[in-house]
């Protein structure tokens, strides 16, 4: 993807970037990473797929139904996207769920993935009722470039964190 396609994601509020920072220290590649990203929870009705920028028929009936304005999709996994080991991913994902349960009574696991396969999974989880503020600080507690929050309209957004 060229710069310029990134540039209209920014433009049309699809990436957003942290109101803290003046630019993003992310990579414009793996930025595109990120947006290109499947981010897949578990749900009794199957298997919610969240697309950046693309409105979520499924996600919007979920909030309506649980009553929620906003959504967190999050993972603890490879903080600043360095890889770890299994155990601490592992043990970081725990502590993160942890800290979900007491912002949320709604949250759904699931993984992050790359559709082209050149990067494994990862654990994540969805996040019911979560705000903009108390997500973005979660994002940072566990070191992530990146988190998805999706408000009422039920399109996710990438919001760069650093």
């Amino acid at each position: 993807m060229p710069f310029t396609f990134l540039k209209d994601l920014y433009q049309h509020g699809t990436i957003i970037l942290d109101e803290s920072l003046k630019q993003s220290a992310i990579p414009a590649k793996l930025i595109q990473n990120y947006v290109t990203a499947h981010y897949q929870a578990r749900i009794d009705s199957g298997t919610l797929t969240l697309l950046i920028g693309q409105h979520s028929k499924l996600l919007s009936k979920l909030m309506k139904e649980y009553g929620t304005q906003c959504v967190l999709y999050i993972t603890a996994c490879n903080p600043h996207s360095q890889p770890q080991d299994r155990e601490a991913n592992l043990t970081a994902s725990n502590q993160l769920f942890v800290l979900l349960s007491t912002l949320s009574n709604h949250i759904f696991s699931g993984k992050s993935s790359d559709p082209a396969g050149k990067w494994p999974a990862e654990s994540s989880f969805l996040a019911l009722g979560i705000d903009f503020v108390a997500s973005k600080t979660l994002g940072r507690q566990f070191d992530q470039n990146a988190i998805v929050w999706v408000d009422l309209d039920a399109i996710p957004r990438l919001i760069l964190l650093r």
